[in-house]
């Protein structure tokens, strides 16, 4: 079980690498697709989890940046009606 594991980490997943620099955007969308198509549930899952892990670190990055950055707000402005 632990071997079928650790090929299981090997594989590639379909998380988007382009393979060829030189290819036409026609071409990229094409093995992206196939890609995608080919790919097994658990390899969706674990691109999905990545993307979501990265989604959170990076907007976790960002509010620490500007956590110790110059506090920025806007002034609260209320309009009232008769």
């Amino acid at each position: 079980m632990d071997t079928q594991k650790s090929q299981a980490n090997e594989k590639p997943t379909s998380c988007r690498k382009k393979k060829n620099e030189e290819a036409t955007f026609i071409e990229d969308l094409k093995d992206h697709i196939d890609e995608f198509i080919h790919a097994s549930m658990d390899e969706h899952k674990t691109c999905f989890q990545k993307t979501i892990k990265k989604m959170f670190g990076l907007s976790k990055a960002v509010a620490e940046k500007n956590s110790e950055g110059v506090e920025s707000s806007l002034p609260l402005q209320r309009t009232l009606r008769d």
